[in-house]
């Protein structure tokens, strides 16, 4: 049986460099929803923005295919799965690992799975060589009033 959502989206569109920033802006709009705020929504971004480059840059590698985008809100958590039907990973693992990159010609970081760890609060990677990558993530949208209590903790903890 499926999970309840509140709402949920679904984007495909060609692996081309130029879908990248509306991969971003749809997801972004979309959890707008949950009123984050804007630090929370930039993290977002981020997060999709790094997981959808993955898939045009290594996935496909020199041809065309589909990315496939899809989040879900429940309460004040967004969950968001981004996947290709590429090439796969061979070692999740391994390209998890900080500074690690089959691309450095690319000028690639090699930081991409890292960001979106930092960014999000769970990212999990399933992949299949030869069949492609899903990467799943979530975060939850902070109340208003927690921010400020966090912020006031904050600062009565510097003193």
């Amino acid at each position: 049986m499926k999970e309840m959502v509140d709402n949920e989206m679904k984007l495909e569109f060609l692996s081309k460099s130029s879908n990248e920033a509306f991969a971003r802006i749809t997801v972004a709009a979309f959890a707008s929803q949950l009123d984050p705020t804007i630090e929370e929504l930039a993290d977002i971004k981020t997060a999709v923005s790094e997981a959808v480059t993955n898939c045009i840059i290594h996935a496909y590698e020199h041809k065309m295919g589909i990315v496939k985008v899809s989040a879900q809100l429940k309460g004040k958590e967004i969950n968001i799965q981004i996947s290709d039907n590429g090439k796969g990973i061979e070692n999740v693992d391994m390209a998890k690992e900080p500074l690690y990159t089959t691309k450095p010609n690319l000028e690639r970081s090699g930081m991409g799975f890292t960001i979106m760890e930092s960014f999000m609060d769970s990212v999990e990677v399933e992949s299949i060589v030869g069949l492609g990558t899903k990467i799943s993530m979530s975060k939850t949208i902070k109340e208003p009033d927690e921010e400020k209590e966090n912020e006031e903790f904050e600062f009565l903890t510097k003193e």
